[in-house]
């Protein structure tokens, strides 16, 4: 699906509603379209909305969302500075990881948002979002916590913040990133 040329920002989220290009639509709830700033120099990009995030229709509010507002507050970030948004507009069944498909089907909302919001600093929450927005082959683990530039964006991968609840030593690492995003904007 193309973003049509004529729509604003402001008009995204109605026409990802009546997306259908992939069965995700089908079983949604809500659509989790993204909140916060729409001036912020960073934005935060996740995989896809939760159970929680379905429901609400909002973003990171399950415990990954409760996971990483500790992060932020620990690290000297407000979450109402942040452009909060995923990969993939609608929940996966299961909350499995989003289908090849289902992230083309949904990446160019995604590039309309990053294009239209233009923050300074893109932080990818978890393999999909580095894979999707920086190099399909990247590996999480082992680029995590490096900078990349791309297209004018300084781009931060790292751990999801639901990656902590199978592995807490991940916590600290994604705590280490968070600090290297607010020195970058400092």
């Amino acid at each position: 699906m193309e973003i049509a040329e004529h729509m604003r920002f402001e008009n995204l989220p109605e026409q990802a509603q009546g997306c259908r290009r992939c069965a995700l639509g089908e079983t949604r709830r809500s659509l989790v379209f993204g909140e916060g700033n729409l001036q912020a120099q960073i934005m935060l990009v996740g995989e896809a909305p939760g159970e929680k995030e379905d429901v609400s229709g909002r973003p990171f509010v399950g415990p990954a969302g409760r996971m990483l507002n500790k992060i932020l507050e620990e690290t000297g970030l407000r979450r109402e500075d942040i452009y909060i948004t995923g990969v993939v507009k609608c929940r996966p069944p299961g909350n499995r990881l989003p289908k090849k498909d289902e992230v083309e089907a949904c990446v160019p909302f995604l590039h309309e948002q990053i294009r239209s919001l233009q923050p300074k600093i893109i932080v990818c929450l978890g393999s999909l979002a580095a894979k999707t927005l920086i190099d399909p082959k990247l590996k999480i683990s082992e680029a995590r916590g490096q900078w990349v530039v791309k297209d004018g964006a300084k781009f931060m991968p790292t751990y999801h913040p639901a990656s902590v609840f199978h592995d807490r030593e991940k916590l600290d690492a994604i705590r280490e990133d968070f600090l290297k995003v607010r020195e970058a904007l400092e």
